[in-house]
């Protein structure tokens, strides 16, 4: 049970650090975004040395019991050291000599926490007292033994210390970024970094209750497990969540603007553009781009078909949707919509009005953010075949037919 749910979590982990890892060899310069991939693999790392068969075959292969718990604390301690040089990062100010400054501290962090380490894993050489694998209970299992006690809570203080750090900043950036996916990433970031103090607190509460008599493995070997891999998880997702947001949030666009835009680019091919080579072999390639040029081939409709709407089709529109009650946002739709596709039919025939439309657009002053924009081109897709909208053109062709006559 525990091997399958670990691993798959770390096949997870390992594609989201390749998928960033590609990501930063384009731009080599984003030292953040590498900082991520380093904490982010150490995350990985930790799910694939939790599962106990692996860590079972680990100690099996190099002979040495419970080395696997090394080498899984080591991975937690490179996430720590990622942790604390960002936190350098993000409290200099931007000026070169401040970037200088980080720079040099960065690396007294890391030297720091390198010979901190060392310290801690000769204490657990030392102190390694059988050859009994401990994969569920090594903390409990070693109380007596002074070495990987060391081991212990040199580990504890050196995770709990990035954890806190990064739990306190990551919700004031979060705060200056709004609601974006890179907000929300950071403060999913956050929640798991207190998880993982409320996992370093279990430990250091069991070792403290041992020490006096008072055995808790329920704590120190249940509940504590338990934060870790929550906190791992919301920590994982958090680190994922500002490139997954966006390309989960375009495969929506384009699933709910891709009936429109192909009805509107079927009668007028000209506008398209060239398309991306990859689009055609996988399904998710190039999903802003796309969603991207979708719009923008649809305005570009528009502003062709403009002379070919009657200048009060827009406001018979509106007066049609205010009758049934419509709220503003889907009043504006339910306009573009009958406009889009009155300009549309005209155009087919040929026909031009004697007063064209300004303009076909209807969007609000609350459709200037893109997003918002999307949005709502979204919604003259949904209701672009609507009865509403059939009975909005036939009154224009009525009234086409009556001037005419």
């Amino acid at each position: 049970m525990f091997d399958v749910i670990y691993l798959c979590f770390g096949a997870v982990a390992w594609a989201i650090v390749a998928y960033k890892a590609v990501a930063w060899f384009r731009d080599r310069s984003n030292t953040d975004l590498g900082l991520a991939c380093v904490m982010t693999g150490g995350v990985a790392t930790v799910f694939l040395f939790s599962a106990p068969s692996l860590y079972r075959g680990f100690d099996r292969l190099t002979s040495v019991a419970n080395l696997a718990m090394v080498f899984l604390y080591s991975s937690v301690v490179v996430f720590a050291a990622g942790a604390l040089m960002l936190l350098l990062r993000w409290t200099e100010g931007e000026s070169a000599a401040a970037r200088d400054r980080a720079r040099f501290r960065a690396r007294a962090v890391v030297a720091g926490v390198a010979v901190l380490w060392a310290v801690a894993v000769t204490g657990f050489a030392v102190g390694r007292p059988d050859a009994v694998e401990h994969p569920r209970d090594f903390s409990t299992a070693y109380t007596g033994s002074p070495g990987v006690m060391l081991f212990l809570v040199l580990y504890l203080a050196i995770f709990g210390s990035s954890l806190a750090g990064l739990g306190i900043l990551c919700p004031r950036y979060a705060a200056r970024l709004g609601g974006s996916w890179l907000a929300r990433g950071l403060r999913l970031l956050a929640a798991g970094c207190w998880l993982g103090l409320v996992y370093c607190a279990c430990k250091v509460i069991g070792f403290g209750l041992s020490w006096a008599g008072h055995e808790a493995p329920w704590l120190s070997n249940g509940v504590a497990p338990l934060c870790a891999s929550v906190g791992a998880i919301l920590a994982l997702v958090g680190f994922a969540l500002p490139a997954a947001g966006p390309r989960a949030a375009a495969w929506r666009r384009l699933r709910r603007l891709s009936p429109l835009w192909r009805t509107v680019t079927a009668q007028a091919p000209e506008v398209t553009m060239e398309r991306s080579p990859w689009s055609g072999r996988w399904p998710f390639a190039d999903l802003e781009w796309r969603a991207n040029r979708q719009m923008a081939e649809i305005r570009d409709v528009q502003r062709g078909i403009r002379r070919h709407v009657e200048s009060d089709a827009v406001d018979i529109a509106r007066e049609r949707a205010r009758v049934v009650a419509l709220d503003d946002r889907q009043l504006a739709a339910v306009a573009e919509a009958a406009a889009l596709r009155r300009g549309l039919e005209n155009r087919a025939v040929g026909h031009v009005p004697a007063h064209g439309a300004d303009s076909v657009v209807v969007t609000g002053g609350e459709a200037a953010e893109l997003t918002a924009e999307y949005e709502h081109l979204a919604l003259v897709a949904d209701v672009y075949r609507s009865p509403l909208i059939e009975t909005v053109l036939t009154e224009l062709r009525q009234r086409s037919s009556q001037s005419h006559d």
